[in-house]
């Protein structure tokens, strides 16, 4: 049995910095935590090598998930209680992290190839509503999800986590400039629909005129501001969610949810 490696271990130090956004720029790598995340950053590893660099466990945690470390070819560090402490973001860690080397993909692609659906993030700061849109998109077929300037980092602990293994089957677009995406994606054939409490036409009646049908990109906004009038004009259709209640507005990721829901119903 290897000694365990400490919080001191230059390795558990090297990954320590991943859990700030200097640290995973500098690094090209980000942190995956729990045995969800872990699962699908080792199964994309299958198909490319290196989306993986390496994944420390407890002893407990190495027990508990045998099979799933045993039949990958990525090194396996054990590691004691307080480095994987050292690792984690959450109140109670799970004694299982995955180096993962970044996943962005340029906004171009978005231009020369783009998915029947995607989804676009104008200053969307909440972490947890943007790993929930991730996973949302995700659910209901998106191909890309971007992170506009001056939104919440995908490879934030928080986000990876409450994507719950997303993060791992779409293209993650990041710091991109959102008007100029926009008129790229425009260009292409793309329609851009912008999600405003105060749009134009109905969700229902938009997918009924058939403004849902592929290719489509969602724009989302702020939690607290929505969009930024000029980003919105610059969509092709601003589309409100009709309600019948008295709730003046709903959560950034049920509103999102309920729209790519509709769009994926609208596509087939």
């Amino acid at each position: 049995m290897p000694d365990l490696l400490t919080d001191r271990s230059a390795r558990v130090v090297a990954a320590r910095k991943l859990t700030r956004r200097s640290g995973r720029d500098d690094a090209g790598a980000f942190l995956a935590e729990g045995r969800q995340a872990v699962s699908e950053a080792l199964a994309q590893a299958e198909g490319e090598p290196g989306a993986v660099r390496e994944v420390f466990a407890t002893e407990a945690a190495a027990e508990a998930h045998h099979e799933l470390l045993a039949a990958t070819r990525v090194p396996v560090r054990l590691v004691d209680e307080k480095a994987a402490a050292s690792l984690s973001e959450t109140v109670t860690p799970q004694g299982l992290v995955a180096v993962c080397a970044l996943r962005d993909v340029p906004a171009q692609r978005l231009v020369t190839d783009p998915p029947q659906l995607a989804v676009a993030l104008a200053e969307l700061n909440d972490p947890g509503n943007a790993g929930t849109v991730l996973r949302t998109a995700d659910a209901c077929g998106a191909g890309a999800v971007v992170f506009g300037a001056g939104s919440a980092d995908p490879y934030n602990g928080k986000v990876v986590r409450s994507s719950a293994g997303s993060l791992f089957h779409v293209d993650v677009v990041r710091s991109a400039p959102l008007p100029a995406l926009i008129a790229g994606v425009q260009a292409a054939g793309v329609r851009v629909l912008a999600a405003d409490g105060g749009g134009e036409i109905a969700l229902d009646a938009a997918a009924g005129d058939g403004l849902l049908a592929g290719p489509v990109l969602w724009l989302f906004g702020n939690e607290a501001r929505g969009l930024d009038p000029a980003l919105a004009a610059a969509a092709d259709v601003r589309v409100r969610i009709p309600m019948r209640g008295r709730a003046e507005s709903l959560n950034l990721s049920v509103a999102a949810a309920i729209c790519l829901y509709a769009t994926q119903l609208a596509q087939g």
